[in-house]
């Protein structure tokens, strides 16, 4: 295993103050380095490597609260500032190398003026292509662009999703609405579930950049921080509201589903309480018959066996003009 001065390494790039493009810095690269006195670096580490707390504790310019945002395990959406530092928690879409996947992922930043570090403990697909839009060309001015583009692809993620999700829901649909009935709740569960967890960490996130964007407190925050805010508030708002369209529209497709079981579960138990209704009373003229006891009718008559069976069937058309007389019918 290669052995860096840099744990959890998995890249860094430096970015000129002029042009605001990225270069990449190698795992070597000694930390004095990382503080630089123009541009700004960024700095991507893996908390699968148990040397990240220890190594962040050597960066003056990382607050204890900053530093123990990057190495927590909660999961949960959080945006605070310490000390000038911006640091908090965000929701990204884990990366699988070889399919495709919408899980729930997180990643944590530590933004100063002059650097900015996030940290993740499963790879992440929004993070990746935030660094691959870097490697293109993508100008990034200040620590907070670098989250600002993070955000921004999950955003492209999320609106991708919402018209994923959308298509479900409308074959679902499809099925739903045919003539006969189909219980597409296997189908639409996971749907809910995405929707419902997707809209809970947008609306959270809103709420979050909404308070930035009203920032009167006198702890300075990095530069372009509240219009960061601004921006990536709007950006989601928009995301959310649609997410929230297709979690009412999955919650009443459900509710049709369930509305559409019932009511067939509610006929096949009328059928069957009017099979019933026609059964029961020849149920009972072969049950007096079937007695073992003297002076049975028709006992002694040679075709009693047949008058018993269209006195049977007599009740049988008594059992249906009752039921049509009452209206049950």
């Amino acid at each position: 295993m290669l052995n860096t001065e840099i744990p959890g390494f998995v890249w860094a790039y430096r970015f000129d103050a002029a042009t605001g493009a990225g270069h990449p810095l190698p795992p070597t690269t000694p930390r004095e380095e990382l503080i630089v006195d123009e541009g700004f670096v960024w700095l991507h580490l893996a908390l699968s490597d148990a040397r990240v707390p220890k190594f962040l504790e050597g960066f003056p310019d990382l607050p204890q609260a900053a530093r123990a945002t990057l190495t927590d395990r909660d999961n949960h959406v959080v945006l605070a500032s310490d000390d000038g530092v911006l640091h908090g928690v965000f929701t990204d879409i884990e990366r699988a190398f070889d399919y495709e996947t919408n899980d729930i992922g997180w990643f944590r930043f530590a933004a100063s003026e002059r650097l900015i570090v996030t940290a993740r403990l499963h790879p992440l697909r929004c993070v990746e292509a935030a660094r691959l839009a870097v490697d293109r060309g993508l100008a990034i001015h200040g620590t907070v662009g670098v989250f600002a583009a993070v955000v921004t692809e999950f955003e492209k993620v999320v609106d991708a999703l919402i018209v994923e999700m959308g298509d479900e829901l409308d074959r679902i649909e499809d099925y739903v609405f045919e003539t006969a009935p189909r219980d597409e709740r296997r189908r639409l569960g996971p749907v809910r579930r995405t929707v419902v967890r997707l809209n809970r960490l947008l609306r959270a996130s809103v709420a979050l950049f909404r308070r930035y964007q009203r920032w009167d407190e006198p702890d300075p925050l990095p530069t372009g921080t509240v219009e960061m805010a601004e921006t990536l508030a709007d950006l989601l708002g928009s995301a959310s509201q649609e997410m929230q369209g297709l979690q009412d529209r999955a919650r009443l497709l459900h509710e049709e589903i369930d509305s559409k079981i019932s009511s067939e579960t509610n006929r096949h138990l009328y059928i069957l309480s009017i099979m019933t209704a026609f059964l029961l009373p020849p149920t009972l003229v072969t049950g007096f018959f079937g007695m073992n006891t003297g002076g049975l009718p028709f006992a002694g008559e040679h075709f009693g066996t047949l008058l018993a069976f269209m006195l049977g069937g007599l009740s049988v058309w008594g059992a249906w003009w009752f039921l049509k007389r009452v209206g049950i019918l």
